[in-house]
């Protein structure tokens, strides 16, 4: 596989979906999203036209920002209104022959632009998609080898309950993606409640990553509706560090601009209001990108996922690897925690300790095994690792929310 933008190079991918709508595509709009630590954007918020979105990459040009073009006529076109097929029997298709025409016309509006990263092709495709959104992405492979092309999957909602794991599959093996990426919102709207089988679906995302060597990527609630609360700093912090601990290597915020409410499902304001106003979650995902995920992201971006296991989780979830000793980490004391462990294939790992409680602080204690010697914690402050006092156990305290990341050698 070529290297891809986002997926290839050190820089660890923070995007938004719904950036500002068009007539606040502005110099001063895309300024303002690099500002909060976001490399890319997926366009939508009715930039669903050449014009605008051309006038989008534009913007993201001077500011530094890569864009995933998504809602494109031709995109629509594409795969969403029709089926892809070269037996002219079936109905609403498009031959192969058609779907690289509409490639190369996307590739000579929006080439031209340095932010141009690839074209998202779908959103939650079903099983009876898959064959489409597949010949799409042969297509963007044979026609803009040099763009990504990105679908985001459906989370697992047990529809039929014990097949995610076959549908990710299926996934894989059809479409033949660069990376995975799904979205799931876990912070349901009483305060404090959460959906513990959020865990379960990002073991099964893990393990087809794992299995199909591909990296994953995630959603993050920043953003409340209906269905699920407006997520504090912490909550948001914490649904990153959970993510990173099973391996993830790119962050999406759902959303960046509140979608209007005349669209339904109660959307609230997001990082940013209708009014166009910064908000407490853009001030807290731009600390959080800019102090936390960029440093601790580009160290983990290369690395794989060992395993992830949790130690004491009070809800004991489905699907979830509780924590057992290992030549690393032979014990663990105190708060529950989740442990995500990552190798580079050369001696020694990296050890990223979550604090299971998005509300309250954690103390706990890890006593490493008999394949430690020495033990540094990385400082995102400096970007480097620095000594702790023992190489025999180590005492992590947590903020709601938060990770250390420790290598061990």
């Amino acid at each position: 596989m070529p290297d891809l933008p986002l997926v290839s190079g050190p820089d660890f991918p923070i995007g938004i979906y719904w950036p500002p709508p068009p007539e606040e595509t502005t110099a001063q709009r895309y300024q303002e999203i690099a500002a909060a630590g976001v490399n890319f954007l997926i366009t939508g918020n009715y930039l669903d036209d050449g014009d605008i979105i051309g006038w989008s990459l534009k913007q993201a040009d001077a500011a530094g920002l890569k864009v995933i073009v998504f809602e494109d006529t031709q995109l629509l076109n594409l795969t969403r209104w029709f089926d892809i097929s070269d037996d002219r029997s079936v109905p609403m298709s498009i031959t192969m022959a058609d779907g690289a025409e509409l490639i190369r016309r996307a590739e000579t509006v929006y080439g031209v632009h340095g932010s141009l990263a690839g074209y998202s092709l779908y959103d939650e495709p079903d099983y009876g998609k898959f064959a489409t959104v597949g010949k799409a992405f042969q297509l963007v492979r044979q026609q803009a080898p040099s763009r990504l092309p990105y679908a985001n999957l459906l989370p697992d909602l047990g529809r039929p309950a014990g097949d995610y794991p076959n549908y990710v599959e299926q996934f894989c093996q059809t479409v033949q993606p660069a990376l995975l990426s799904f979205d799931r919102y876990p912070l349901l709207p009483d305060a404090g409640s959460f959906d513990t089988d959020y865990f379960g679906n990002w073991v099964d995302i893990r393990d087809a990553g794992l299995r199909h060597n591909l990296p994953t990527w995630t959603y993050i609630q920043s953003v409340g509706t209906s269905w699920y609360r407006v997520p504090t700093t912490a909550e948001m912090l914490w649904l990153i560090n959970v993510s990173l601990a099973y391996g993830c290597k790119g962050i999406q915020y759902f959303t960046y601009w509140q979608p209007d409410p005349a669209r339904g499902e109660g959307f609230q304001p997001a990082m940013m209001n209708l009014a166009g106003q910064q908000t407490a979650l853009y001030q807290g995902a731009k600390m959080i990108n800019t102090t936390w995920l960029k440093q601790v992201g580009r160290e983990l971006k290369p690395l794989v996922s060992e395993r992830t296991v949790h130690y004491n989780d009070p809800a004991d979830p489905a699907k979830v690897i509780p924590f057992s000793p290992d030549a690393y980490v032979a014990d663990i004391n105190g708060d529950p925690v989740i442990l995500g462990q990552f190798t580079s294939g050369a001696p020694g790992r990296w050890l990223l300790v979550t604090n299971r409680s998005f509300s309250s602080t954690s103390l706990t204690t890890l006593t490493f095994g008999p394949a430690v010697s020495a033990v540094t914690q990385f400082d995102p402050g400096t970007q480097t690792y620095r000594p702790v006092r023992s190489n025999t156990s180590v005492s992590v305290m947590l903020p709601a929310g938060g990770a250390a990341l420790y290598r061990v050698q």
